[in-house]
């Protein structure tokens, strides 16, 4: 092997930037907790209510076409 063709030991077996910035995911665990925590806004779930209204009135309605062929 060359002295170019020699890969840098990763860290923590992790490649790459991960062995440069220990720090980030650290900051990144502490993130996606707290937006695991959050409640899900109200109006979102209303949307999704709807969502799910609209998706089994449309099969009802193919249910309902399939049946009167």
């Amino acid at each position: 092997m060359t002295e170019h063709s020699k890969k840098a030991p990763a860290s923590n077996g992790l490649p790459g930037m991960a062995a440069l910035h220990p720090g980030v995911s650290a900051q990144l665990r502490e993130y996606y907790q707290s937006v695991q925590e959050e409640g899900i806004p109200e109006r979102f779930l209303q949307l999704l209510e709807r969502l799910d209204v609209a998706e089994r009135q449309a099969s009802e309605d193919t249910r309902i076409k399939d049946t009167a062929r």
